[in-house]
């Protein structure tokens, strides 16, 4: 069995993510809303929240524990929310060209999107209350789901995380007495959402870090098992975590049904993927991709080639690139530019970078598998030509699993989507 990482790396990689997160406050969106408030007659709705179907009889008479407070949802479709805020980008080309990207809502999307966000919190205390900031639950999903709107409905919880203070006291070894249960709120979100807002429709899962441990254990107790539940995923993505399978093979290790990817457009599967530099690849203590003590391997799915082999990776980042999400150990990002000003001035929220990063599944010589994050540089051209969000040797590129492959990410869910509307 490999060995676990030294308690020195752990609290290494804690200690990036804690740097990462300390500038939140003034790094978000300057228009964040601290909390959500459901929609009125005069308010702008940008998706239809109209039934089209029956809800599974499964949960046809679910009671909500949690989840009927409008307050305890980061984004849904019915309420107005940071999600409704400007996610236009400015796409930047190697020789230095600007051009606008506006953003565009689907008006009546046919599949929602049910997302769980990182560890994130920096409340007091082991667990976080119900209180979601715009600068940590708000401002990650502006980061990893708002734009999925341009396919989906959007229904994003807040639940009571296990915070950034109480992950850093464990692994300090001090005895945590507090108790939580993290995936009992996620879980109830989910068959609120099923009970109340699903009617028939298909669903995509997407999650990163903590989200995906929820949704692991989501698939594994609630999807995977059931065929009338499964019927309905569309697909799930799994960011920085670890979905385990035989070695060769899509499906038969962690889920005895539901498959990782295999193919482009293929419907009711897994991408999974953690990334790493090409020129820093994860070492032996690792804490994603490794083999399991069980024979199972870690399976990695580029977003960018779900068949396999190299793609551009289709990065969407903050404009500001000070943001919080972007920050890195041991360096700073401030007083940099995604290009040179001489280009132009960057007026949008959000950069895309197209053909400055190609990605591909790769392993080590002991078995670990990531996505290998590969910059190309062009020392002569205006942009810039380097990305940032590294961590420690042992977290990679963890920080922007998910901003690195948005692009991607959002072309899958919609061929996705074109596949299961045809079952």
């Amino acid at each position: 069995m490999p060995e676990r990482p030294s308690r020195r790396a752990w609290t290494a990689g804690l200690a990036a993510i804690l740097l990462a997160l300390a500038a939140c406050s003034s790094s978000g969106s300057d228009d964040a809303k601290a909390s959500s408030t459901t929609k009125g007659p005069g308010a702008a709705t940008t998706t239809s929240v109209q039934p089209s179907g029956d809800a599974l009889a499964r949960y046809a008479d679910y009671e909500s524990v949690s989840y009927d407070e409008p307050s305890h949802w980061v984004c849904r479709p019915d309420q107005d929310d940071i999600c409704d805020g400007d996610l236009d980008a400015t796409v930047i080309e190697a020789d230095g060209t600007l051009t606008v990207e506006p953003f565009k809502r689907a008006s009546d999307p046919p599949i929602d999107c049910f997302y769980v966000y990182p560890t994130i919190s920096r409340d007091k205390g082991a667990y976080s209350d119900w209180e979601a900031s715009p600068d940590e639950e708000g401002y990650v999903t502006l980061n990893q789901a708002a734009r999925l709107q341009s396919q989906c409905r959007l229904f994003a919880p807040v639940y009571r995380q296990g915070t950034l203070g109480g992950l850093a006291s464990r692994i300090g070894g001090e005895d945590v007495t507090e108790k939580g249960d993290p995936y009992g709120d996620v879980l109830d979100a989910f068959r609120t959402y099923m009970a109340e807002d699903n009617h028939g429709r298909g669903v995509v899962l997407i999650g990163h870090s903590q989200g995906t441990g929820m949704l692991h254990q989501l698939i594994d107790e609630e999807i995977d098992p059931n065929a009338d539940v499964r019927a309905q995923l569309v697909g799930a993505y799994l960011a920085g975590g670890s979905v385990g399978v035989p070695e060769g093979e899509a499906v038969g290790g962690d889920y005895a049904n539901i498959p990782v990817c295999t193919k482009d457009g293929e419907a009711g599967c897994i991408v999974t993927w953690s990334t790493f530099r090409s020129t820093a690849p994860p070492p032996k203590d690792s804490f994603f991709g490794r083999p399991g003590a069980d024979g199972k391997v870690s399976a990695c799915v580029n977003p960018a080639a779900i068949g396999g082999g190299t793609g551009d990776l289709e990065p969407y980042m903050p404009a500001n690139s000070d943001a919080s999400i972007l920050s890195s150990l041991g360096t700073t990002t401030k007083g940099k530019s995604w290009v040179d000003p001489s280009a132009g001035e960057i007026t949008t929220p959000f950069v895309s970078l197209p053909g400055l990063v190609t990605g591909s599944c790769a392993t080590t010589d002991d078995g670990t598998n990531y996505l290998s994050a590969e910059v190309n540089p062009d020392p002569a051209g205006p942009r810039a030509d380097d990305i940032v969000g590294d961590l420690t040797p042992q977290w990679g590129l963890h920080l922007v699993d998910v901003n690195l492959v948005m692009g991607n990410v959002v072309a899958d869910v919609a061929a996705q989507a074109e596949t299961y509307a045809g079952n």
